[in-house]
């Protein structure tokens, strides 16, 4: 993860307890959507930096509708931003209204608040269009003392952008997450290390792939895991990685065989012989 800047962490220190104390009482007054959405804008600029003026706009259109806002950095859009009031759950239909504002505009990240909670997706534009929860956070609950929590606060941060630190974050997330592990558990460089293993308990026995796997999937990880689609993506994603990797190594040790068979010159010319045995090995 980037390095937050001494500045920012002052920021931090300075705002995140007055924001916090707001917050409370907000949630106390269980206020209606447009003060919330002034909490969230006195958010984005005294803890993510922005300038209220010329970086932070409310009613946001985007094809006849509004989002309540967006934010820009370098005269570029950043963040939308759906706020629902601070005492309202955040819902599948209020996800997938910010998810309409973003598919529609073209922005990459989009995120829902009521000022409490914060859910930070990047959107996928494929077919369907999908999207990928990258951060969440109770903002109640963070501490200045916890150095994941800085490093949310961090990502939607004006400095953290120049530094690509949400793009740095979300790959990490991509990978070490749940789905990913879970799928790793279960491929075959996994199962193989687990019947070392197993055998340094007892060399008779004899054990089955398919029996390792059925363990794994049955006794060993949550149901909802190994049934879920995301656990299909992951696992479709690092199948490709695998075959990708696997092809790179077959050629670099056919470039090696290459370099290291020795070429037999004849009155300047290659031996086709020995060329053809070189290209017979490596195929």
């Amino acid at each position: 993860m980037a390095a937050i800047p001494v500045k920012v962490i002052d920021r931090f220190k300075d705002n995140l307890g007055k924001i916090q104390k707001v917050i409370e009482q907000a949630k106390n007054r269980d206020i209606n959507e447009a003060d919330t959405v002034v909490i969230v804008s006195d958010v984005l600029s005294l803890i993510f930096g922005y300038d209220k003026y010329t970086e932070i706009t409310r009613e946001y259109a985007i094809k006849g509708q509004y989002c309540d806002l967006a934010v820009k950095s370098d005269e570029k859009l950043k963040f939308l931003i759906e706020v629902k009031a601070i005492g309202i759950t955040l819902s599948e239909k209020h996800y997938q209204q910010a998810l309409d504002y973003g598919a529609n505009n073209g922005t990459e990240w989009i995120i829902l608040t009521n000022g409490l909670i914060w859910k930070v997706y990047k959107v996928r534009f494929e077919k369907p269009i999908r999207t990928d929860l990258v951060c969440e956070f109770n903002l109640l609950e963070l501490k200045l003392k916890n150095q994941v929590d800085m490093d949310k606060l961090f990502i939607l941060c004006k400095e953290g952008l120049k530094k690509n630190a949400i793009d740095e974050f979300s790959q990490h997330r991509m990978i070490v997450n749940k789905y990913y592990i879970t799928t790793v558990l279960r491929s075959e460089a996994v199962i193989e290390s687990l019947k070392k293993e197993l055998k340094k308990v007892d060399a008779q026995i004899k054990f089955d792939d398919d029996e390792i796997l059925s363990i794994l999937n049955n006794e060993v990880l949550k149901r909802e895991l190994v049934d879920s689609q995301d656990t299909a993506d992951a696992n479709d994603k690092y199948n490709k990685i695998v075959k990708k990797l696997e092809k790179k190594k077959i050629k670099d040790v056919g470039a090696k065989a290459i370099a290291d068979k020795p070429i037999i010159v004849e009155n300047n010319e290659v031996s086709i012989q020995e060329s053809e045995a070189v290209v017979e090995e490596i195929s």
